[in-house]
């Protein structure tokens, strides 16, 4: 039985099994509240076959400091690397 978060965490159960796994609280609550809520998004592209633009918007969404210095390797190793 998950234990209850409180109101800012929307799926208990979901958040429980991704901070298993490693996830920071931060990013657990923001996957579990998402797919409680149905907006979860499936990016199912390679980082790789992304532009730049669009690494840079993620980048943004998740709060990485000093991309707008980056290039598109770094951006991505700086995405895979945030958690």
């Amino acid at each position: 039985m998950a234990r209850d978060h409180g109101a800012q965490i929307k799926d208990d159960g979901l958040y429980e099994e991704l901070r298993k796994q490693g996830q920071s609280k931060e990013k657990a609550a923001r996957i579990a509240n998402a797919k409680a809520k149905g907006s979860l998004e499936h990016r199912s592209t390679h980082l790789e076959d992304r532009t730049k633009d669009e690494l840079m918007k993620e980048a943004r969404e998740i709060g990485i400091a000093g991309r707008s210095k980056m290039d598109k390797a770094a951006l991505i190793k700086a995405i895979r690397d945030h958690g």
